[in-house]
């Protein structure tokens, strides 16, 4: 009687997602990026909270978000490692051969990429608000967690550098270089941002509006916004305006990602 060997399971998402999630998880450089995001973000807003004075108009939550412009940087370069790291270290044949479907990679990089990029941004925010608390109550700035201004700010700091991560992941998983990406994606972020902010027009202020930047309006209070309007010679967008453009720069770097992870080679 013949006995049949044991048959290996086949590829399944969850699988590939335990997979993508063990890697990500075991490189140091992860952790240090998460740690120094929070580090970031929270020296920036206790460093701008020293020059916050009685009747300056500013409201605690913009206080409190306003680490994003360095937190922006470390979730920018979290989605560039994960996009990049099966190329920089030279595993992504194994793991394509392994998964020969090969989108399934990604979209469990995505994912990954958002839980990881979500717990960095929590944890920015609540390392700043515990820095600014001093600087909040010498100012008169409150925090009210039941007005919706102060939650869309606050929320809308999260879902920026969330999408802020995508991005660098859509990026690496384009380009496969971490140098190349990294440098591209902040090019693009920040760099043409501020750029096109210097030399205000009508053209410059609507490609500005157009750049992933744009999702930054997620973290401006009313106040914020209405200054921005009022200055800029391109579309209002208001602050989830901002948030679409940043959703449609996240979802067309994946898809271009995705075709080239299909269609062409892995070299």
């Amino acid at each position: 009687m013949t006995v049949a060997a044991p048959t290996r399971p086949g590829v399944t998402f969850a699988r590939v997602l335990t997979a993508e999630w063990t890697k990500v998880l075991s490189v140091h450089s992860t952790l240090w990026t998460v740690v120094g995001t929070i580090l970031a973000a929270a020296s920036l807003a206790f460093a701008l909270g020293l020059f916050v004075r009685p009747g300056s108009g500013q409201s605690g939550a913009s206080l409190i978000v306003s680490g994003y412009l360095l937190a922006q940087l470390g979730t920018l370069v979290l989605g560039v490692l994960v996009g990049t790291g099966e190329y920089s270290v030279g595993t992504f044949r194994v793991t394509f051969t392994a998964v020969p479907r090969r989108l399934p990679v990604l979209l469990a990089q995505a994912l990954i990429t958002v839980v990881v990029a979500f717990v960095t941004a929590v944890g920015a925010l609540l390392a700043s608000f515990l820095v600014t608390i001093a600087h909040r109550d010498a100012g008169g700035l409150t925090v009210d967690l039941t007005d919706a201004q102060t939650v869309r700010v606050l929320v809308g700091y999260v879902c920026f550098l969330v999408g802020v991560a995508l991005v660098g992941l859509g990026v690496g998983a384009l380009l496969r270089r971490p140098t190349a990406a990294l440098v591209t994606g902040v090019l693009v972020l920040v760099v043409f941002d501020h750029l096109l902010a210097v030399n205000p027009g009508r053209v410059t202020d609507t490609i500005r509006a157009l750049l992933p930047g744009a999702g930054a309006r997620l973290t401006m209070d009313d106040a914020a916004l209405t200054a921005l309007d009022a200055t800029t010679l391109g579309p209002q967008l208001g602050p989830w305006g901002g948030g679409v453009v940043l959703v449609l720069w996240v979802a067309g770097l994946l898809i271009a990602a995705g075709y080239r992870l299909r269609r062409h080679d892995l070299a």
